[in-house]
């Protein structure tokens, strides 16, 4: 290979059998070797602060933490003490902002799976490759690209976003603030502005809150493409399987109704980018926060965006892993990362390494009829059939005698109501309501905390959130 101007170059390896280590020697005027090189599945693992917290931070507990959920805790803690596993490894890309244009260079580094170093893994990521060098027996690499927080618009490239009118006229609009804001952004007169307000604040005795340095508007994670700029760009064209995401909390109250777009948007931008086809992409499914429903509500934002991720299916080679029974009322970010990992990895052992006989689904909305005042619902995915369950912790979910809960019914009024529910069929359920003659939708799990649902099939997989309106309820 020959490297251009600038010192770039890039030569493509036909890559040896899984396994190693190798040494890997580059040499042009100068030799450079790269020792303890591992061939293997490579997957990118993305989106805000359920992929991006570590190890470490979901081994600990607070008040009000159910008792499964402390046990959890205490496994991770037992996890990251004990495991030692040479073959599975992680890259952290360093946070960072460039909501102007995308960059090429990026710093972080490599650890390996020890009692040294696991606590640094994240926790969606890990489980889902422990999953996968279980099964497989082959290196697993996480390139871990996250930030916590983070809205999906920052991770999305600038040129998908310009493709739908409305989405034009917000990245303009935020874009052309920016620059006028950083026009006049004098970054030593900041400085010297908070200098003089620290001193003041300790010569008056520390009293009152302590100035903070003044931040460049360019550093807010938020902007659009910002995120994708500086942290995605920079690992392309690097080989990867494919990508896991878990993000959309931060778009409960932020561009809501645009969250099927922009995701899609975002996974074929990042395809394109990539240049390696329509790789994977398996997402994970919010998981059920604050406190559990009472009463439908006709709109809800958390569910609208678990909707949203379920429509956002229809993209060929994605996936999803259902997540309201392992969620936590009191805390955003569940400890159970144990089954996201399994719930994601059994998409790729299904689809990716073609693992026969894996069921890696629970059921998904398919079609719905009306007849007279019920309405039969079928579903894909439904395994070797529907039940009714219960899941606790870690523990497989067993099936329960239960009435199925938590599906909702309305005639034209949209004024929604509790349903009965029966399963009728190895994938249906039929919905009714005895005061409802001419019903028009159903809905499912339609909460922010939607933990009493309890359709599942019977290899213990939930059933999604979903509606059967066409369109995004409340837009």
């Amino acid at each position: 290979a020959t490297a251009d101007a600038d010192g770039k170059w890039m030569v493509k390896l036909v890559t040896p059998e899984a396994g190693g280590p190798h040494t890997l020697t580059i040499q042009g005027n100068n030799t450079i070797k790269i020792n303890n090189v591992l061939s293997g599945e490579v997957w990118f693992c993305s989106g805000q602060s359920n992929m991006d917290f570590f190890m470490k931070q979901l081994s600990k507990t607070k008040g009000g933490t159910p008792p499964e959920d402390q046990k959890t805790a205490q496994y991770i803690k037992k996890e990251i003490a004990s495991a030692q596993d040479d073959q599975l490894r992680q890259f952290e890309v360093t946070k960072n902002t460039s909501p102007l244009a995308p960059l090429d260079t990026f710093e972080g580094t490599w650890i390996i799976s020890s009692p040294q170093h696991n606590a640094g893994f994240t926790a969606t990521g890990y489980f889902f490759g422990r999953e996968l060098r279980q099964q497989l027996n082959v290196p697993v690499a996480l390139i871990k690209c996250a930030w916590g927080g983070s809205r999906v618009e920052p991770w999305v490239p600038s040129e998908v976003l310009q493709q739908d009118a409305e989405l034009a006229a917000y990245y303009d609009a935020t874009i052309g603030t920016l620059k006028e804001q950083l026009a006049g952004w004098d970054p030593k007169a900041k400085a010297d502005k908070y200098k003089a307000a620290l001193k003041s604040w300790e010569d008056g005795g520390k009293k009152g809150r302590k100035p903070r340095l003044p931040v460049s508007p360019s550093e807010n994670k938020q902007l659009p493409a910002s995120l994708f700029n500086a942290m995605v760009h920079p690992v392309i064209p690097y080989a990867i399987k494919g990508a896991i995401w878990y993000q959309g909390e931060s778009n409960e109250k932020g561009n809501t109704f645009k969250y099927e777009t922009n995701l899609r948007g975002l996974i074929s931008g990042w395809r394109k980018y990539w240049g390696q086809g329509d790789f994977p992409f398996y997402i994970a499914q919010l998981a059920s926060f604050k406190d559990a429903v009472t009463e439908p509500r006709d709109f809800d934002g958390w569910a609208s965006i678990c909707d949203q991720q379920r429509r956002t299916l229809g993209l060929k080679n994605t996936g999803m892993a259902v997540l309201h029974d392992i969620g936590e009322a009191k805390d955003i970010h569940p400890h159970n990362k144990v089954d996201v990992g399994k719930r994601l990895a059994l998409w790729a052992l299904k689809h990716d390494y073609k693992q026969k006989g894996t069921v890696c689904s629970g059921p998904l909305y398919k079609s719905h009829k009306i007849k007279g005042d019920q309405v039969v619902v079928k579903f894909d995915s439904a395994g070797s059939g529907l039940m009714a369950g219960t899941k606790n912790g870690m523990a497989d979910t067993q099936e329960s005698a239960e009435p199925l809960k938590l599906f909702q019914i309305c005639a034209a009024d949209r004024q929604w109501q509790w349903a009965n529910a029966e399963i009728t069929g190895n994938n249906q359920v039929t919905v009714s309501h005895p005061e409802i003659a001419e019903p028009t939708a159903v809905r499912y799990a339609w909460a922010k905390n939607a933990s009493a649902a309890n359709l599942y099939n019977k290899e213990g997989l939930p059933a999604s959130i979903f509606t059967t309106e066409a369109a995004i309820p409340g837009r």
